[in-house]
């Protein structure tokens, strides 16, 4: 890694009651050398988290507040919107997401070759917490339609793990405020005709009792949010 690659990336982080491992997180995130700055937009935590926020000092962390309870997606929307590093990536605060793969996530950026990477769960020999059966065929069938209405290749299309030309993300309106946020960019990425690349990597599921908020209801939203935002849902909207 050269001097030039360094200090190159903004990480967003939507926040949400992740009291017990936002800090652990945080640290992981700054001993990147690629990270210049780390957007944490809290999404009305009730939990404590905002108070273990507070205590953060390092002048690379900006904390950004929700009054309430948005959503995933609006959180990012805010995040985005604060970047200012020439790339950007998605990371979550609940450990599941490993902050030292963020070269393995740039490479096809830094080396000019993608304006956007995926990092996939399915395709990585990097070990992976074994949880959740019936999870793994959702996220497989709603990576299948999404590729159907936008004619990607994505083997994970829900994967936290998204990293952008900062130009690039901030060049699309994000309108879902929940999880409809992955198809949704997906599919508007897909229609702007830049070039995606999809990586390996690892990945440490966690279970509900442990936190993990996504339910049954994202599932059924996703399958709308691919329909609505394709290129193909407009042109049938357009036909009806």
């Amino acid at each position: 890694m050269t001097a030039t690659t360094t200090r190159c990336l903004s990480v967003v982080v939507p926040c949400y009651n992740e009291r017990d491992t936002v800090l652990e997180l945080v640290e992981r995130v700054l001993g990147s050398p690629l990270t210049a700055q780390v957007v944490i937009v809290d999404d009305g935590s009730t939990d404590g988290t905002r108070d273990r926020l507070a205590a953060i000092t390092d002048p690379c962390v900006t904390v950004i507040l929700h009054e309430r309870n948005q959503g995933k997606g609006a959180a990012l929307r805010t995040g985005f919107a604060a970047a200012t590093a020439p790339y950007v990536i998605v990371q979550d605060a609940d450990l599941e997401y490993d902050p030292e793969e963020y070269p393995t996530m740039l490479g096809p950026l830094l080396s000019g070759r993608a304006d956007v990477v995926y990092g996939s769960r399915f395709v990585s020999s990097a070990p992976h917490r074994v949880l959740y059966f019936w999870h793994s065929v959702g996220n497989r069938l709603l990576t299948l339609m999404s590729n159907m209405f936008t004619d990607l290749n994505l083997t994970d299309m829900e994967t936290c793990y998204k990293a952008f030309r900062r130009e690039v993300i901030q060049a699309v309106t994000i309108e879902e405020d929940r999880f409809g946020f992955e198809p949704e960019i997906t599919a508007k990425v897909a229609r702007m005709g830049v070039v995606v690349f999809e990586v390996g990597i690892s990945y440490s599921g966690r279970t509900y009792d442990e936190g993990k908020k996504i339910g049954w209801r994202d599932g059924v939203r996703a399958v709308w949010c691919i329909l609505k935002y394709s290129a193909i849902g407009h042109r049938l909207r357009r036909l009806a």
